[in-house]
C-alpha cells in the first residue's frame, strides 16, 4: 500500500519535505485541485526526475507554484489584466501564462524552452506552507503515472508512484478535484487555454470576454498539445560528428563538442540542459547545430521527441 511514504502534513513534516525539495528530491504535495508531484522549479535535474517518475512522454510546459503574488512577480511580467485576475482568484485554481522575467530563476525545462511561464498560487494552505518553507517556486504536475487518473488523495499518489516519490504530505482529499483553469494573453486579450476549476463566466466577470488561442500558437501550458523551442539555426540530430559550418552539441564522454548535454552520459542532466544549451548555441550566431545521438530510452525518449520537433520544418511545428 506504500503507506510508509505518507505523512500527515504537520509543521515538522513540511520542514522535512522542504529539505528534500531543496536537495533535488520529489514530494507529493496536496493542492485544492489534485495532488502534485513537486520539485524545486529552479533545479532542472529535479524537474527531469518528474518526467522520469511519471513516465511523461514529452517535455510539456509545467506550472510554477508560488506562495503569493510577490513570489510570482519575481518570475514573470504581470500586465494589468493579469494583476486583476490574480487579485480576484489567488490563492485558487487559476493558472496564468505570462512572459518570463529576464532573471527568472525557474529552469527552462519547466517552460519547455518557451519565453513564457505558467504560474499559480494554490488555494491549499499546506501547498503554500511547503513553498514558503522551501523558499523557491515548485513545479507540481499531477502526481500520477502519465495517462492515469489524477490523484485526489495521498493514498492515490502512493498507489500510483510508490517509491518514486520521497514523501507524500497528506493534506486530505482535494476540495476541487479538477485541474486549474489556465489563462494566457494575446496582448491585452485573455485567452482560455485550459478549462478547469474556475468557470468561464466567473473569469469573464473580472476580465471580460475570453478569446481562444490560434490553432498554430505555442502550446504554453499543461493540458494542451506539446510545443517546443525551435532554434533559429537549422538542427541535425543523431549526428556522430559535425559537418563543416556546424556547431556540435554532444552527449557523453566520447563526443568532443562545443557544448555537452552531459559529459558523463546522464539523461537527467541532459534533459536539464537541453533548452538552455540550444539557446546558448543559437545565441552564439551559429547557422547550423548538430546534436549527438541520445539513447532512446527513459528520459532519452522525451529528449529525442523534443529534438525531432525542433528539427522539423517550421510549418509542422
Amino acid at each position: 500500500m506504500n503507506r510508509n511514504r505518507i505523512s500527515p502534513a504537520t509543521a515538522d513534516a513540511i520542514t522535512r519535505a522542504a529539505e528534500k525539495l531543496r536537495a533535488g528530491q520529489l514530494v507529493g504535495m496536496p493542492t485544492e485541485t489534485v495532488y502534485g508531484l513537486a520539485a524545486d522549479a529552479t533545479n532542472g535535474e529535479a524537474i527531469a526526475r518528474i518526467y522520469e517518475a511519471k513516465n511523461r512522454p514529452r517535455f510539456n510546459p509545467l506550472i510554477a507554484h508560488v506562495s503569493d503574488l510577490e513570489m510570482a512577480r519575481q518570475l514573470v511580467v504581470f500586465t494589468p489584466e493579469a494583476e486583476r485576475l490574480a487579485t480576484a482568484f489567488w490563492p485558487g485554481p487559476l493558472t496564468l501564462v505570462l512572459p518570463r522575467r529576464p532573471d527568472c530563476p525557474v529552469s527552462e525545462l519547466a517552460s519547455a524552452g518557451l519565453d513564457t511561464l505558467a504560474v499559480r498560487c494554490p488555494g491549499h494552505a499546506v501547498a503554500r506552507s511547503l513553498i514558503a518553507a522551501t523558499g523557491r517556486p515548485l513545479v507540481a504536475p499531477s502526481a500520477n503515472p502519465s495517462g492515469a487518473i489524477s490523484p485526489t488523495t495521498a493514498q492515490h499518489v502512493a498507489d500510483g508512484l510508490g517509491n518514486r516519490v520521497d514523501i507524500i504530505l497528506d493534506g486530505g482529499a482535494c476540495s476541487v478535484g479538477l485541474e486549474s483553469t489556465v489563462i494566457g494573453f494575446d496582448g491585452e486579450t485573455p485567452l482560455l487555454l485550459r478549462k478547469g476549476g474556475i468557470g468561464r463566466q466567473e473569469i469573464e466577470a473580472v476580465a471580460g470576454r475570453l478569446g481562444s488561442p490560434a490553432p498554430d500558437a505555442p502550446k504554453a501550458s499543461p493540458g494542451m498539445l506539446a510545443s517546443h523551442y525551435a532554434p533559429a539555426a537549422s538542427l541535425r540530430i543523431n549526428a556522430k560528428s559535425p559537418r563543416s559550418g556546424e556547431v556540435y552539441l554532444g552527449f557523453g564522454p566520447d563526443w568532443p563538442a562545443d557544448l555537452n548535454l552531459s559529459p558523463t552520459g546522464r539523461l537527467d542532466e541532459a534533459a536539464a540542459n537541453l533548452f538552455a544549451y540550444l539557446r546558448r548555441l543559437d545565441a552564439s550566431g551559429a547557422r547550423a547545430i548538430a546534436v549527438a545521438p541520445i539513447p532512446d530510452k527513459g528520459l532519452g525518449e522525451a529528449i529525442n521527441d523534443r529534438l525531432r520537433r525542433a528539427a522539423a520544418p517550421r510549418d509542422l511545428s
